[in-house]
Protein backbone atom coordinates (compact mmCIF):
# COMPACT_ATOMS: atom_id res chain seq x y z
CA UNK A 1 0.00 0.00 0.00
CA UNK A 2 1.38 3.04 -0.87
CA UNK A 3 0.61 6.86 0.94
CA UNK A 4 1.38 10.20 0.41
CA UNK A 5 3.90 12.43 1.88
CA UNK A 6 5.67 15.26 0.70
CA UNK A 7 9.56 15.00 2.22
CA UNK A 8 8.45 14.34 5.28
CA UNK A 9 10.76 13.58 8.24
CA UNK A 10 9.20 11.04 10.92
CA UNK A 11 10.23 9.91 14.60
CA UNK A 12 9.85 6.91 16.16
CA UNK A 13 10.35 6.17 19.34
CA UNK A 14 10.61 1.81 20.00
CA UNK A 15 12.06 1.56 16.40
CA UNK A 16 14.30 -1.08 16.95
CA UNK A 17 12.00 -3.93 17.38
CA UNK A 18 8.39 -4.90 16.58
CA UNK A 19 5.72 -2.07 15.62
CA UNK A 20 7.88 0.68 15.95
CA UNK A 21 10.29 -1.53 13.48
CA UNK A 22 8.02 -2.51 11.01
CA UNK A 23 6.52 1.62 11.16
CA UNK A 24 9.82 2.78 10.52
CA UNK A 25 10.24 0.69 7.72
CA UNK A 26 6.66 1.20 6.01
CA UNK A 27 7.21 4.98 6.21
CA UNK A 28 11.02 5.05 4.96
CA UNK A 29 9.46 2.94 2.17
CA UNK A 30 6.70 5.64 1.17
CA UNK A 31 9.43 8.35 1.00
CA UNK A 32 9.82 9.48 4.70
CA UNK A 33 13.05 10.38 6.44
CA UNK A 34 12.79 8.99 9.78
CA UNK A 35 15.05 8.93 13.22
CA UNK A 36 14.72 5.50 14.74
CA UNK A 37 14.90 6.00 18.57
CA UNK A 38 15.01 3.21 20.65
CA UNK A 39 17.02 2.70 24.14
CA UNK A 40 19.19 -0.69 22.52
CA UNK A 41 21.32 1.48 20.44
CA UNK A 42 22.45 -1.75 18.39
CA UNK A 43 18.82 -2.59 17.34
CA UNK A 44 18.16 0.80 16.14
CA UNK A 45 21.06 0.62 14.21
CA UNK A 46 20.43 -2.47 12.90
CA UNK A 47 16.77 -0.62 11.50
CA UNK A 48 18.47 2.07 10.00
CA UNK A 49 21.46 -0.48 8.14
CA UNK A 50 17.84 -2.10 6.87
CA UNK A 51 16.20 1.22 5.92
CA UNK A 52 19.42 2.16 3.92
CA UNK A 53 20.56 -0.79 2.30
CA UNK A 54 16.44 -0.74 0.98
CA UNK A 55 17.47 2.78 -0.96
CA UNK A 56 15.80 4.73 2.27
CA UNK A 57 17.07 7.60 5.07
CA UNK A 58 17.39 6.88 8.41
CA UNK A 59 19.23 7.86 11.15
CA UNK A 60 19.62 6.19 14.59
CA UNK A 61 18.81 8.06 17.98
CA UNK A 62 19.54 5.98 21.21
CA UNK A 63 16.98 7.37 24.34
CA UNK A 64 15.20 6.43 26.93
CA UNK A 65 11.66 8.02 26.71
CA UNK A 66 11.31 8.04 30.83
CA UNK A 67 13.97 10.51 30.39
CA UNK A 68 12.52 13.66 30.36
CA UNK A 69 15.25 15.41 28.46
CA UNK A 70 15.23 12.62 25.46
CA UNK A 71 11.73 13.55 24.14
CA UNK A 72 14.11 17.33 23.02
CA UNK A 73 17.41 15.25 22.59
CA UNK A 74 15.22 12.65 19.69
CA UNK A 75 13.48 16.09 17.89
CA UNK A 76 17.10 17.77 17.72
CA UNK A 77 18.40 14.92 15.83
CA UNK A 78 15.78 15.06 13.45
CA UNK A 79 16.42 18.74 12.84
CA UNK A 80 20.39 18.45 12.97
CA UNK A 81 19.71 15.37 10.25
CA UNK A 82 16.87 16.14 7.62
CA UNK A 83 15.99 20.03 8.68
CA UNK A 84 12.75 20.02 10.24
CA UNK A 85 10.04 17.32 12.05
CA UNK A 86 6.99 16.80 10.58
CA UNK A 87 5.78 13.57 11.73
CA UNK A 88 6.04 11.21 15.16
CA UNK A 89 4.88 8.23 16.73
CA UNK A 90 5.48 7.64 19.92
CA UNK A 91 5.61 4.02 20.20
CA UNK A 92 7.71 3.43 23.04
CA UNK A 93 6.19 1.44 25.89
CA UNK A 94 6.56 -1.82 28.52
CA UNK A 95 4.64 -4.40 29.87
CA UNK A 96 4.06 -5.49 33.91
CA UNK A 97 4.15 -8.52 35.42
CA UNK A 98 0.58 -10.13 36.07
CA UNK A 99 -0.60 -9.40 39.57
CA UNK A 100 -3.57 -7.31 41.01
CA UNK A 101 -2.67 -3.78 42.90
CA UNK A 102 -2.73 -4.58 46.21
CA UNK A 103 0.61 -7.40 45.13
CA UNK A 104 2.20 -4.36 43.06
CA UNK A 105 5.81 -2.65 43.80
CA UNK A 106 5.30 0.77 44.05
CA UNK A 107 8.90 1.02 42.49
CA UNK A 108 7.35 -1.05 39.60
CA UNK A 109 4.42 0.94 38.86
CA UNK A 110 6.39 4.12 38.61
CA UNK A 111 8.39 2.98 36.36
CA UNK A 112 5.35 1.97 33.66
CA UNK A 113 3.61 5.28 34.53
CA UNK A 114 7.05 7.18 33.74
CA UNK A 115 8.19 4.98 30.13
CA UNK A 116 4.22 4.59 29.19
CA UNK A 117 2.69 7.52 29.46
CA UNK A 118 5.26 9.99 30.68
CA UNK A 119 7.51 9.22 27.33
CA UNK A 120 4.59 10.30 25.94
CA UNK A 121 4.08 13.62 27.35
CA UNK A 122 7.59 14.25 27.36
CA UNK A 123 8.19 13.60 23.51
CA UNK A 124 4.62 15.57 22.93
CA UNK A 125 6.61 18.58 24.25
CA UNK A 126 9.37 18.79 22.24
CA UNK A 127 7.42 17.49 19.12
CA UNK A 128 4.98 19.96 18.86
CA UNK A 129 6.80 23.33 19.10
CA UNK A 130 9.07 21.41 16.26
CA UNK A 131 5.69 20.94 14.32
CA UNK A 132 4.60 24.24 14.40
CA UNK A 133 7.73 25.75 13.22
CA UNK A 134 8.15 23.58 10.23
CA UNK A 135 4.25 24.29 9.39
CA UNK A 136 2.12 21.78 10.66
CA UNK A 137 2.27 17.91 11.29
CA UNK A 138 0.68 14.92 12.74
CA UNK A 139 1.26 12.55 15.97
CA UNK A 140 0.55 9.14 16.95
CA UNK A 141 0.15 8.03 20.25
CA UNK A 142 0.89 4.21 21.27
CA UNK A 143 -2.04 3.45 23.76
CA UNK A 144 -3.82 0.17 23.99
CA UNK A 145 -6.62 -1.55 23.74
CA UNK A 146 -5.80 -1.47 28.04
CA UNK A 147 -5.90 2.31 27.02
CA UNK A 148 -10.11 1.99 26.78
CA UNK A 149 -10.68 -1.19 29.34
CA UNK A 150 -9.83 -2.64 32.21
CA UNK A 151 -7.71 -5.54 33.35
CA UNK A 152 -7.56 -7.22 36.62
CA UNK A 153 -3.53 -7.76 36.47
CA UNK A 154 -2.61 -4.99 35.01
CA UNK A 155 -3.13 -1.59 37.37
CA UNK A 156 0.06 0.38 35.87
CA UNK A 157 -0.19 -0.48 32.59
CA UNK A 158 -4.08 0.09 32.07
CA UNK A 159 -3.40 3.61 34.39
CA UNK A 160 -0.65 4.53 32.00
CA UNK A 161 -2.86 3.64 28.98
CA UNK A 162 -5.51 5.50 29.52
CA UNK A 163 -3.59 8.37 30.56
CA UNK A 164 -2.43 8.40 26.99
CA UNK A 165 -5.82 8.23 25.62
CA UNK A 166 -6.79 11.45 27.58
CA UNK A 167 -3.28 12.95 27.41
CA UNK A 168 -3.88 12.44 23.01
CA UNK A 169 -7.63 14.04 23.50
CA UNK A 170 -6.23 17.00 25.02
CA UNK A 171 -3.39 18.04 23.19
CA UNK A 172 -5.34 17.49 19.81
CA UNK A 173 -7.86 19.84 20.80
CA UNK A 174 -5.01 22.04 21.74
CA UNK A 175 -3.55 21.93 18.53
CA UNK A 176 -6.02 20.83 16.01
CA UNK A 177 -6.33 24.53 14.90
CA UNK A 178 -2.71 25.08 14.58
CA UNK A 179 -2.38 22.49 12.21
CA UNK A 180 -1.15 19.44 14.12
CA UNK A 181 -3.08 16.74 14.03
CA UNK A 182 -2.75 14.07 17.31
CA UNK A 183 -4.42 10.63 17.64
CA UNK A 184 -4.02 7.63 19.50
CA UNK A 185 -3.81 3.58 18.38
CA UNK A 186 -5.16 0.94 20.13
CA UNK A 187 -3.60 -2.59 19.49
CA UNK A 188 -4.60 -5.71 20.61
CA UNK A 189 -2.62 -8.68 21.65
CA UNK A 190 0.16 -8.63 18.79
CA UNK A 191 2.84 -10.93 17.99
CA UNK A 192 5.58 -8.86 19.23
CA UNK A 193 8.74 -9.45 21.51
CA UNK A 194 6.74 -7.93 24.23
CA UNK A 195 4.69 -12.03 24.49
CA UNK A 196 7.73 -13.73 23.85
CA UNK A 197 8.07 -16.30 27.08
CA UNK A 198 4.33 -16.20 28.06
CA UNK A 199 3.03 -20.28 28.50
CA UNK A 200 1.37 -21.60 25.91
CA UNK A 201 -2.07 -21.75 27.90
CA UNK A 202 -2.12 -17.79 28.61
CA UNK A 203 -0.78 -17.76 24.53
CA UNK A 204 -4.54 -19.42 23.84
CA UNK A 205 -6.46 -17.88 26.28
CA UNK A 206 -5.26 -14.16 24.59
CA UNK A 207 -5.84 -15.86 20.95
CA UNK A 208 -9.40 -16.59 22.34
CA UNK A 209 -10.34 -13.14 23.02
CA UNK A 210 -10.09 -11.54 19.30
CA UNK A 211 -13.20 -12.24 17.46
CA UNK A 212 -10.85 -13.16 14.51
CA UNK A 213 -8.90 -15.72 16.61
CA UNK A 214 -5.65 -14.95 16.18
CA UNK A 215 -3.20 -12.39 17.54
CA UNK A 216 -2.23 -9.35 15.35
CA UNK A 217 1.07 -8.75 13.41
CA UNK A 218 2.90 -5.35 13.71
CA UNK A 219 3.21 -4.66 9.88
CA UNK A 220 -0.84 -4.08 10.84
CA UNK A 221 -0.60 -2.02 13.48
CA UNK A 222 2.13 -0.48 11.66
CA UNK A 223 -0.12 0.52 8.66
CA UNK A 224 -2.83 1.98 10.66
CA UNK A 225 -0.27 4.50 12.71
CA UNK A 226 0.86 5.27 8.90
CA UNK A 227 -2.60 5.77 7.95
CA UNK A 228 -3.14 8.24 10.83
CA UNK A 229 0.21 9.89 9.89
CA UNK A 230 -0.77 10.51 6.30
CA UNK A 231 -3.12 13.17 4.80
CA UNK A 232 -5.74 10.69 4.01
CA UNK A 233 -6.95 10.82 8.08
CA UNK A 234 -6.75 14.57 7.48
CA UNK A 235 -10.10 15.09 9.35
CA UNK A 236 -8.87 12.66 12.47
CA UNK A 237 -8.57 14.44 15.31
CA UNK A 238 -8.12 13.23 18.73
CA UNK A 239 -9.33 9.83 17.63
CA UNK A 240 -8.88 6.38 19.29
CA UNK A 241 -8.05 3.79 16.53
CA UNK A 242 -8.61 0.62 17.67
CA UNK A 243 -6.90 -2.17 15.55
CA UNK A 244 -7.48 -5.50 17.90
CA UNK A 245 -9.13 -8.08 16.02
CA UNK A 246 -12.60 -7.52 17.97
CA UNK A 247 -11.42 -7.45 21.31
CA UNK A 248 -12.93 -4.24 21.94
CA UNK A 249 -16.57 -4.78 20.46
CA UNK A 250 -17.85 -7.57 22.65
Amino acid sequence: MKYTFKGNVALISGGGSGIGEAAAKLLAANGVSVVVSDRNAEAAERVVADITASGGKAVAHMGDVARPETGQEAVDCAVKNFGALHLAFNNAGVGEATRPLAEMDPQEWQQIIDINLGGVMHAMRAQIPAMLAAGGGAIVNMSSILGLVGDPGAPAYVAAKHGVTGLTRSAALAYASRGVRINSIHPGYIDTPLLSGLAPELMKVLVGRHAIGRLGQADEVAHAATFLLSEGAGFMVGATLEVDGGYTAA
